[in-house]
């Protein structure tokens, strides 16, 4: 990494293709899905020794429901597994780990250990805050605020109609307190954002990219970053 590049404050990741990682390998699928696990922590930790302040991964959609159970099954206890691997070794470190997404849906397992680290995990102030999306889907995160801001208003917390502005919306997404990405990433050479940070997302700058996930390693996500710096934002103007 060059030492003038300016680093984003807010990195976002499609994490594609771990199914096609094994496949070229004539690896079974769910080692596609080990090999990523292990990636995303790889990442994370390189995020926050460069400064990152907020990392958001898509982990799990509310579209991969769709994939056969064995799979399903597999992708959510390893997702409960990576939480306790995360947990063990991010303990003693600064930094947050935060789930996105509709817990309720989830295994008891999961939820269990996404409440746990979340706990834990609080009241850290420096390093990365790590947005995990499970069950996660950007319309349906628009639905659950349209949903909360609805309840207010009906309640009273929200005086006028004329008080619900983006601001407003923004405080009632998953992200709220955040900054929104300057740099969304996704690997596996899809040019599609496949209902990843919708309301989030609209002004982000994109980066895609044929490595696969369980691929992308520091030096990849360098060439992002200096991708990044070569745009011109201007939101615009």
């Amino acid at each position: 990494m060059k030492k003038d590049m300016i680093i984003p404050e807010h990195i976002a990741i499609i994490m594609d293709g771990n199914r096609r990682w094994a496949k070229k390998r004539l690896l079974p699928t769910n080692l596609g899905h080990k090999e990523g696990a292990q990636r995303l922590e790889d990442i994370a930790k390189y995020c926050s020794k460069l400064g990152v302040k907020y990392l958001t991964v898509y982990a799990f959609s509310t579209e991969n429901w769709r994939r056969s159970e064995e799979e399903v099954n597999y992708l959510m206890d390893l997702l409960a597994d990576s939480i306790v691997d995360f947990d063990k070794r991010f303990k003693g470190q600064d930094g947050r780990i935060k789930l996105i997404g509709d817990i309720n849906g989830l295994p008891q397992k999961l939820q269990d250990g996404i409440r746990h680290i979340e706990e834990t995990t609080r009241e850290s102030t420096e390093g990365t805050t790590v947005n995990v999306a499970i069950n996660y889907g950007g319309r349906l995160e628009i639905v659950y605020a349209t949903k909360q801001i609805a309840e207010d208003y009906k309640n009273g917390k929200i005086a006028s109609l004329d008080d619900i502005n983006e601001d407003l919306i923004s405080n009632y997404i998953y992200t709220k307190g955040e900054p929104d990405p300057e740099l969304i990433i996704r690997t596996g050479g899809d040019i599609r954002m496949s209902n990843f940070l919708t309301w989030q997302g609209v002004y982000s700058e994109m980066y895609f990219t044929d490595v696969l996930w369980p691929d992308f390693d520091e030096k990849e996500l360098d060439k992002a970053i200096e991708d990044y710096n070569k745009r011109k934002r201007n939101f615009g103007k």
